[in-house]
């Protein structure tokens, strides 16, 4: 396929959403896609205005970002180009869950934003069963090598950790290695996966737009006897990073490893009963 598939009608301000920003994922979904091959020019800037009935700096912004992102190439005097984009998350291979931690720890740097004994938010105290002061931290890692922002950490752990667990060791050493100096063993871990925009705060860590899609990964960690232990959430932007499960026949059969549930409000439809979901 090429640049003439783009079918282009003119786009409006819709909730909030620049004009930039939404040919931004206009050209980003086509390129995603395959409409325009790696290699292939990108519409002329004149071209995009006339299609979407925007202005050329809007147009601008939008190649610009693109660019930024690693999408295209622009040349001067010649255009925009499809780059080859290659996917930086590895694909599965013989490592564990831990392989995993310890590889994100190698490639990356720490930095601790908050250290702190506070009052964990009512929603995680009910998860978790915390009464009191916990030690809360905030921490971002960043690719070695380019200094660029892969994901945030937010942790809710009990407060005696804060003994062990310090601002300084979690710089330079991965936090469960710090559990297994405390005595910490974990029996499993759920996760939970959500997908959100980024405020103010989260685009100002990760680098991003405010409004920009993130993934927010929760994680809720337990103990021998299947006691709560410590909640994690976790931030990443989808354009740097990509979440693979894993799961063996049998684990699929008889695992419990993953499940989806549906938030349907009580008067979404008064047809059916409160929580039925809609088969057709």
């Amino acid at each position: 396929m090429s640049r003439d598939d783009i079918r282009g009608k003119p786009i409006a301000l819709i909730a909030g959403v620049p004009l930039h920003r939404q040919l931004f994922l206009v050209l980003h979904d086509e390129i995603a896609r395959g409409a325009i091959p790696a290699g292939d020019p990108l519409p002329t800037e004149q071209e995009l205005c006339d299609q979407f009935g925007v202005s050329r700096i809007t147009v601008r912004r939008a190649l610009a970002d693109l660019a930024d992102q690693g999408y295209i190439t622009r040349r001067q005097g010649v255009g925009s180009f499809v780059r080859q984009h290659n996917a930086t998350a590895r694909q599965f291979d013989s490592r564990s869950y831990m392989d995993e931690l310890r590889q994100i720890h190698f490639e990356s740097n720490a930095d601790v934003l908050e250290f702190e004994l506070t009052a964990a938010p009512q929603t995680i105290s009910d998860q978790v069963g915390f009464t009191g002061d916990v030690l809360h931290i905030v921490r971002i890692r960043r690719e070695r090598r380019t200094g660029e922002p892969l994901l945030v950490t937010e942790a809710w752990l009990p407060a005696a950790l804060a003994e062990t667990i310090t601002a300084e060791k979690l710089v330079h050493a991965p936090m469960y290695r710090l559990f297994a100096e405390a005595g910490v063993t974990l029996e499993r871990v759920q996760h939970e996966f959500i997908a959100e925009i980024a405020g103010p705060r989260t685009a100002q860590l990760l680098d991003i737009a405010i409004g920009d899609a993130v993934q927010r990964v929760n994680r809720l960690a337990f103990t021998a006897g299947d006691r709560p232990h410590h909640y994690l959430s976790i931030l990443l932007s989808p354009s740097r990073s990509r979440i693979l499960l894993n799961h063996s026949a049998d684990e699929l059969e008889i695992g419990d490893t993953m499940a989806i549930t549906h938030d349907v409000r009580p008067d979404a439809s008064p047809s059916r009963p409160a929580g039925q979901v809609d088969q057709r």
